[in-house]
């Protein structure tokens, strides 16, 4: 069968997406590959649809239980065989799997990395015809990706140990030249066929605010948002628990997610915002990867994550249906002590990495973090400073990101720079050692900290000079004057130092700046002949009938949402209204075995809202 047929027959759709074409081919050639393509960009079909075609079994290594078992789910559903073999099974369900497998029964199999290493089910794969080994977030391989999984090294280890060597295939969203290059050292590829599709998304609108007080920022974020599905990122288990209760105290349909609670309750609130029976979701990172509710239509940040890699990947959970979505980014200065803290005890419990190699990757992830402040405080294009971090080229402005819509302005703080910098060299001056920004802000405003009082900061003149400066302007100076090269902060004392710059500021008044926003605008609208453009009036109502025939099969049938079809492919059935099966197989994103499967259904919808 040729592999357009397949995509259309299986998946319902008459053209490949960019990059999925040329690595299937190279699969389908016996080329080991490697593909980089954004969340959402449709990296699983690039080994799905050569699995269909290759003789014997596809083993795809995937490390989120949640995550085999929603694609799993999918691909039965699009009458594709596939199973899957973890510690969620019971030992009557995994005897079982293990039949079919050995009958030739499934053309995918999906088990995480630890599976490899089991003697049993090494013999099983000993056994089968394995044409492909699809890796999927493969940036875990390496030590330098922001998910690095000790369990996937041992991959090719396996690899050595079958009868034949299969293809093996490598998928990430994230990766820099660095991590790539990793990845195709670690898992052995030969001579890959890469293809690195490109970092944007352009239906994501990117924003960092710097509140005063987040939570009622948030909020209103929310509460502007209503009826929407999102996903709040907070850093700590703490903070989702304070969210959490504050929006439902707010009459919010909110759940959460964290490693704190029960794997019960997370099962369950995980299924509650599938559902949209708690349309927001708070959660740790540990609500990460393999997310795939298309409908998100918002992911917000309450806490800084530690690198580029990992917000891009969080936020790219956003508008997985092509639609127009939201990330917004809340950033405060002390999100960057949480951060830190999280990096010095990343190392504690990971026996598996050296001394040397633990204080390798420690630093490189310290650089990630320098890179994600940098993006908190720039006054640049938001998805320009993202894509330059994976090496992308693009236009100097998007004009879709809050810096783009905001206006700036420059304004002059030389005498602020003045008082700060004479603060800095009075301090280390009386103290015979330099001290951290927080002592230097807090001598300025005249606080009354007892630190500030036991170093007797309190009796230089630079005391007080600053006083009625709010916190974050003082910040915000620090900030543009660390931009000039008039200061910087050493990196392991997190001291404030003079650099050669400072001196002609500080004696001779050279003039320093600071960027400014004097404005902000909203995301914009697309227009109607944009992809994924807003409905008319009558396609809205439609389209609302429509979501409830899929909540009422996927309750019935006990999957996520997405499973029976995406947001992108009802709105598209919105759009033509198709009355027969002929027409609906002309629907983006509707196969011939969902057609069959689901058809009625939603033909009788679209015929009960003609009626009305």
């Amino acid at each position: 069968m040729p592999k357009r047929m397949v995509l259309q027959q299986y998946f319902g759709y008459d053209d490949f997406r960019p990059g999925q074409e040329p690595l299937i081919d190279g699969i389908l050639a016996g080329r080991d590959v490697l593909g980089i393509m954004p969340t959402g960009g449709g990296k699983s079909m690039c080994y799905q649809i050569p699995a269909l075609l290759l003789p014997g079994l596809t083993l795809v290594v995937s490390p989120l239980i949640s995550l085999m078992k929603d694609q799993v789910a999918a691909l039965n559903g699009a009458g594709i065989p596939a199973a899957l073999l973890n510690s969620s099974l019971d030992e009557a369900s995994y005897r079982e799997t293990c039949w079919q497998l050995r009958q030739g029964m499934h053309k995918l199999l999906y088990v995480a990395p630890e599976r490899l290493e089991n003697e049993g089910f090494l013999r099983l794969m000993q056994e089968q015809e394995i044409s492909m080994i699809a890796v999927d977030e493969a940036h875990c391989v390496s030590q330098w990706g922001q998910d690095f999984r000790p369990s996937y090294l041992k991959i090719p280890d396996f690899v050595a140990q079958l009868p034949h060597r299969p293809v093996v295939s490598a998928f990430t969203a994230t990766a820099t030249a660095e991590v790539q290059a990793d990845i195709v050292q670690r898992l052995e590829l030969i001579d890959p066929v890469k293809i690195v599709t490109g970092f944007d998304r352009p239906n994501l609108y990117f924003e960092v605010r710097r509140p005063t007080q987040k939570l009622p920022l948030l909020t209103q974020l929310v509460e502007d948002r209503a009826g929407r599905s999102g996903i709040i990122y907070c850093a700590t288990r703490a903070n989702v628990e304070k969210v959490c209760d504050h929006l439902r105290q707010r009459g919010i349909p909110a759940t959460r997610y964290h490693a704190g609670l029960s794997e019960a309750e997370r099962r369950q609130n995980q299924d509650d915002f599938q559902f949209d029976r708690a349309p927001v979701m708070v959660a740790t990172n540990a609500f990460g990867m393999g997310i795939d509710k298309s409908n998100v239509s918002y992911v917000f940040h309450f806490n800084m994550p530690k690198s580029l890699e990992a917000y891009y990947q969080e936020a790219g959970r956003a508008g997985r249906d092509g639609e127009a979505a939201e990330c917004i980014l809340l950033f405060a200065q002390g999100d960057v002590a949480t951060a830190e803290f999280f990096i010095h005890q990343s190392g504690d419990n990971n026996e598996a990495l050296t001394p040397e190699e633990l204080e390798e990757i420690q630093a490189r992830d310290y650089q990630r973090l320098e890179a994600m402040v940098g993006y908190c405080k720039t006054s640049r294009c938001l998805r320009g400073h993202i894509l330059d971090y994976f090496g992308q080229r693009h236009e100097a402005r998007c004009g879709n990101c809050g810096n783009c819509r905001r206006s700036f302005v420059q304004v002059d703080i030389t005498r602020q720079a003045q008082m700060i910098l004479s603060c800095i060299k009075r301090a280390q001056a009386k103290l015979g050692y330099y001290v951290g920004a927080v002592l230097i802000i807090r001598t300025l405003l005249g606080s009354k900290d007892k630190r500030v009082l036991e170093l007797g900061l309190d009796t230089l003149s630079t005391y007080g000079i600053m006083k009625g400066t709010d916190k974050k302007t003082m910040r915000d100076y620090l900030d543009a004057m660390e931009q000039a090269g008039v200061v910087t902060t050493e990196p392991r004392h997190k001291t404030l130092r003079f650099t050669p710059a400072s001196g002609a500021v500080l004696f001779h008044g050279k003039p320093v700046s600071m960027t400014q926003a004097a404005e902000t605008a909203a995301p914009r609208k697309r227009s109607a002949s944009a992809p994924g453009a807003p409905l008319s009036d009558g396609a809205e109502r439609v389209l609302t009938a429509l979501k409830q025939t899929r909540r009422d099969l996927a309750e019935r049938e006990g999957v996520p949402l997405y499973v029976i079809f995406s947001n992108a492919t009802l709105a598209d059935m919105a759009r033509r209204r198709p009355t027969d099966l002929e027409g609906f197989l002309e629907v983006s994103g509707v196969g011939e075995v969902k057609a069959r499967k689901y058809g009625k259904a939603f033909l009788r919808t679209l015929a009960q809202v003609q009626e009305d």
